[in-house]
């Protein structure tokens, strides 16, 4: 009998711990306009290689360039920029009132604020998201109210789900944004069955389901592919690559190989890899799989490669794992100053009026809080009614069957 070497198991690690210096030299960042963009209908066979680069506009002069520019007007940017301005002045405030325990916890999307901001502006009326913690800059490009997103963080008497909901899980169909669910993954099984649902109506309306780098590791993100490669749903599938999930680095849930927009193409869905910080490129890349799905061509996975500059919640401690200084040397940079910087390229923006747009909406944002705050608490002495509990939650009781009870005694 031969003797085998013991086996071991792997763990996969991450290159640098708190107080070690910083690498980013696994990112491989492909040139700003070299990859191409392929023509909506292509198999998915055809473009593996978009599946392992990045898709990149913006230059490191601020310049648009390559085949994926080009997507937006001057007017069009220039609202996203502010768009991303002020969600990051709302998290800015939320985060204050939460260390003021005005609420019991927060989560930031500092660094990510393009993902979500560019992306709804892909979408039309109708599409439904299925987000996870950091998409509410879809409900900010939308033109959501800022004073019910924070009634809903503070669970005061306006709060539109009743206390229903975690702060930051918020949901209005009108929106096209479907309630946050505490329950990871979740969502991106809802997401494909919602599509199907459209598809079956013959309805035009897309789905676009959301999810972390770690929550990949969940069975439902399998299932998702399955389902919508089966049936080729009307869905976008996305990917926010942040680098960390609650303190785990992405290693873990990627398997230490590959990237995770590869994981689609063994279900044969075309499969992209974008610049998660470049507001043109996140919005090009966005209206593609937008255009495919509405003319029936199936699902598209899309991986956006960003950094969670944050805390993963007010919870959390991020100096216990990764070093302090991780962000300054991601290297896709911030996106409202990338954003910021190709306007005044262009010549439609200048550091003046930046600095004065910077003043108008954090002077809105506290406005909007000042309007929340002035709400009283949901329920007298803090506890909700039986009423208020099950309102909303279970179906009235129709008339014949509330008779049929009382007749049998009920």
């Amino acid at each position: 009998m031969v003797d085998s070497a013991r086996l071991s198991l792997h763990v996969p690690e991450p290159a640098v711990r708190p107080g070690g210096q910083p690498d980013f030299s696994n990112v491989k960042i492909a040139k700003a306009g070299s990859v191409p963009r392929p023509e909506v209908d292509v198999a998915s066979e055809d473009i593996r290689d978009l599946a392992y680069s990045i898709i990149r506009v913006l230059n490191r002069e601020g310049e648009a360039v390559g085949p994926w520019a080009g997507s937006l007007s001057n007017q069009e940017l220039l609202t996203g920029l502010r768009n991303m301005m002020k969600l990051r002045a709302f998290d800015a405030r939320m985060l204050m009132a939460q260390r003021q325990g005005k609420t019991s916890f927060y989560m930031q999307h500092l660094g990510e604020e393009a993902v979500s901001c560019a992306f709804r502006k892909a979408l039309e009326k109708g599409d439904m998201n299925f987000p996870t913690y950091r998409q509410a800059g879809l409900l900010i490009a939308d033109d959501y109210p800022m004073v019910e997103m924070m009634n809903q963080i503070y669970s005061n008497e306006s709060d539109p789900l009743r206390g229903r909901q975690l702060p930051i899980m918020y949901s209005s169909k009108e929106h096209g944004f479907f309630t946050i669910s505490g329950n990871l993954a979740t969502q991106y099984v809802q997401a494909v069955g919602w599509a199907m649902a459209s598809a079956i109506k013959n309805d035009s309306r897309i789905a676009a389901a959301w999810i972390g780098d770690g929550s990949t590791a969940e069975s439902d993100f399998h299932s998702a592919l399955v389902f919508a490669s089966t049936y080729k749903a009307p869905v976008i599938l996305n990917i926010v690559n942040n680098q960390w999930a609650i303190s785990t680095f992405q290693g873990i849930a990627r398997g230490g190989s590959g990237t995770f927009a590869a994981r689609g193409l063994g279900f044969g869905i075309p499969a992209l890899r974008v610049d998660g910080n470049d507001y043109l490129a996140v919005h090009a890349v966005a209206s593609w799989a937008a255009e495919r799905a509405r003319r029936n061509l199936g699902p598209t996975l899309i991986e956006y490669v960003t950094y969670r500059v944050g805390a993963h919640s007010t919870s959390d401690d991020p100096s216990a794992y990764r070093p302090k200084t991780e962000s300054e040397a991601w290297p896709l940079g911030d996106p409202v100053l990338r954003l910021k910087k190709h306007l005044i390229v262009k010549g439609t923006w200048s550091e003046e009026r930046h600095v004065q747009a910077e003043a108008e909406i954090m002077d809105e944002v506290i406005e909007a809080q000042r309007q929340a705050e002035a709400h009283g608490t949901l329920h007298a002495g803090g506890r909700p009614s039986v009423r208020d509990i099950f309102e909303g939650v279970y179906a009235e009781m129709p008339p014949h069957i509330r008779r049929q009870r009382q007749k049998a005694g009920y």
